[in-house]
């Protein structure tokens, strides 16, 4: 299951507290303050991990508690500093407040952290010859993780234009296919190797008429692309489902400048695809005199085609 939008509690640990304490030997006449401070409560920090490719592990747990700093004690001595609680996330995830909406984080690296929650000072104790003191309390919030994939390209068409059995026959993922649409769900991550070099490709569940305004989940599925460098965007040029290439093409593109004209204006690689069924060769004739752009033709399906359009990634990846 793919999980990319969660809620959680978080609560960073309170400051341990002061203590309250005096020595007195036979030796001193007068009580001599000694009491210790208190440890630190435990932060709570976000990590990216790139061996993470979902939010799963939140869809059962979603409220992080972290542990307290120890009391001072008598004889100066320092309570114990609470360890930071770690929670690890997929690379690409938003890290925001979500009373406020503020963004706090955009965990893009590996390894990149961010504190959502501090932990508690620990109070002091009397050997600063003033009354002991509690520890303060932990910070605690509510965060939106809002997981956005990170790929160098992303496939979009219309469903079942072919794009998981293009992905399928390039790269090593195995995306769920069938004959009707809206197979996929979710996106899927696969990375194509070929010669020394590689890259990571996504496919995005198929776009529909209004996919900007909502439609169909379309928002949940374009955000997924904006962190691609290429779009590829593949074309049912056989007109199978009822519809024309044409109209196609134009409906994808004008839903992708409606949700973000930023995502609009990245480099497109247009590929027809099912070359292989009887209308196609009349349709891309008539598709490349109304677009006039280079199309890639290929058939995902027979696997042909493919190497002209993998080396087409690669020169643009450049």
């Amino acid at each position: 299951m793919f999980i990319d939008r969660v809620k959680i509690y978080v609560k960073a640990g309170n400051g341990g507290n002061g203590c309250q304490s005096f020595y007195q030997d036979r030796f001193t006449r007068h009580k001599i303050p000694d009491g210790g401070d208190g440890g630190r409560g435990g932060d709570i920090i976000l990590q990216a991990d790139r061996n993470l490719h979902t939010l799963l592990d939140f869809r059962y747990r979603r409220h992080f508690f972290s542990l307290h700093g120890k009391s001072g004690s008598s004889g100066k001595k320092k309570g114990k500093d609470a360890p930071c609680l770690i929670i690890k996330v997929p690379c690409g995830t938003i890290v925001k407040d979500a009373s406020s909406g503020c963004i706090l984080q955009d965990l893009e690296k590996d390894g990149q952290q961010v504190i959502v929650a501090k932990g508690g000072q620990g109070g002091s104790g009397n050997r600063h010859r003033q009354e002991a003191t509690g520890g303060k309390a932990g910070e605690e919030r509510e965060i939106l993780l809002d997981l956005k994939l990170i790929s160098d390209v992303g496939i979009v068409g219309f469903p079942n234009a072919g794009k998981s059995t293009l992905l399928s026959n390039i790269s090593s993922a195995h995306p769920k296919i069938a004959a009707y649409p809206f197979t996929t769900r979710f996106p899927v991550l696969g990375v194509v190797t070929n010669d020394s070099s590689s890259f990571v490709i996504a496919d995005i569940p198929g776009l529909i008429k209004d996919s900007s305004k909502g439609k169909g989940l379309g928002h949940d599925f374009l955000r997924h692309i904006e962190r691609t460098k290429i779009i590829l965007h593949l074309v049912d040029m056989s007109g199978s489902e009822g519809r024309d290439p044409i109209q196609d093409y134009k409906v994808i593109n004008k839903e992708l400048k409606e949700y973000s004209p930023h995502l609009y204006k990245k480099p497109q690689i247009i590929v027809a695809n099912k070359m292989d069924l009887e209308p196609s060769a009349m349709n891309l004739e008539r598709f490349r005199e109304v677009i006039k752009k280079k199309v890639y033709p290929i058939s995902a399906l027979k696997k042909e085609g493919l190497e002209e359009v993998i080396e087409a990634i690669k020169k643009r990846l450049q």
